[in-house]
Formats: structure tokens, sequence, C-alpha cells
């Protein structure tokens, strides 16, 4: 039984699936990071015009990579901001998640890796995943390591919000509705997974960033 099934509240669309990464299976999505940061090291992403700092640090998998800095703001790269390198491809057992958990014909072109980091404190404000060129797709994301307070709320910035407690291993799922509502980390459990190489958590959010078809 997902989420969706039992929390009536949450927004149609928002599926939960706990622990559904075995323990192996987990440590070896940390094996893929690992590979994947050997080749594109995490960066200190920045805010638009402000330039501030996000609290996690990043990678990508795919053929293309979520960034932003104070110059261009938010937008996908194909190359590594620091090295200029194409990003790493995503790991085959990302692919066969989201074959299986959505119904979208085509895989994601984007794979953030966000690592939230025990000795920063770090969390994720309140966002809306839209910049996506086609948003029919839907988001899928992995959590790993350390739990976090995940939250959801509607279309509109503010207003309640729903948590939940998202442990090693669950996937959850924006589509439909819950696709455009803001959503974010309020907290990260530190210390109580020992999965992720230096502590914290790591979070693997996949996004199909252009239509069927396009390049």
């Amino acid at each position: 039984m997902t989420s969706q099934d039992s929390h009536n509240l949450f927004p149609s669309g928002f599926a939960h699936y706990p622990l559904y990464f075995s323990p192996e299976e987990q440590a070896g999505l940390i094996d893929a990071v690992k590979q994947g940061i050997a080749v594109a090291p995490f960066f200190q992403p920045t805010m638009p015009r402000t330039g501030a700092p996000l609290s996690v640090v990043m990678s990508n998998f795919g053929s293309l990579g979520w960034v932003t800095d104070k110059e261009k703001g938010y937008r996908y790269e194909p190359c590594h901001p620091k090295t200029g390198q194409p990003w790493p491809k995503l790991p085959e057992a990302l692919g066969v998640l989201w074959d299986k958990v959505t119904d979208f014909p085509a895989r994601p072109e984007a794979t953030l890796i966000n690592w939230y980091r025990a000795d920063k404190a770090s969390k994720m404000g309140m966002h809306v995943d839209n910049d996506e060129n086609d948003l029919r797709a839907p988001v899928v994301s992995v959590s790993l390591g350390d739990p976090a307070m995940f939250r959801i709320g509607g279309p509109k910035r503010g207003g309640p919000t729903q948590g939940i407690k998202l442990y090693s291993g669950d996937v959850v799922v924006l589509a439909g509705d819950a696709r455009l509502c803001h959503h974010g980390v309020s907290k990260v459990y530190y210390g109580e997974s020992a999965l992720v190489p230096k502590g914290g958590r790591i979070n693997l959010t996949m996004r199909r960033v252009n239509g069927i078809g396009a390049t």
C-alpha cells in the first residue's frame, strides 16, 4: 500500500513507496553515486540574483543536469559547471524504477544528486519543480541515508502542508496535481543511518526535461 492509498490529505498524484529498495539495493545505489561523483564531483549551487549558497551540495546523472548560480539562475545543462564534462549516465536501477512507478513513455534526462550534509544541517525550502519544458512527466525521488521530514502543500506558496517521514530506501512520486505542488524538506534526522559515507542524506530526484521525442 502506498501513502496515496492511506493518506487522502495528500494531493492527487502523490504516491509513497516505503522501503522500496532493500538494504542491499540501497548500498548499490550509494556505490553508483560514488562512481558518479568521481566523474562529476559535488558542487555548491547558489541562488539566482543573491548568490546565496544552497545548504545542499549536488551533482547529476543523465544527459542533462540541473544547476543554478547567481548569473544565469535555474536551468538544465549538458555538462558539469566546474569540470565542463558530460554528466555520468543514469544508473540502470533508477531507469527500471522509473519504468515501474510511472507510466510516462520516456525515461528521465536529469537525476539530481543532493547531499544533505550532517555538518551543515542542510534542508530544502518549499519549492515547485517547474524548470522543465514538459511538465506532464512525473518527478520520482529516492531517499538514501538519514530519514527526512518531507512536506507538501498546494500549487500556491504558503498555506497548510502535510508531512511524511521518509526513510532510507523510500520512493516518492509526484504526478498529476501533486506535480506542481510546493514541497520541501523541513528536517533531516541526522545520525540515524550509517549508509552515506561521512553521514547525512542523499536524495536522487529524477526529472524529464523535454517532451517525448525531443533531444
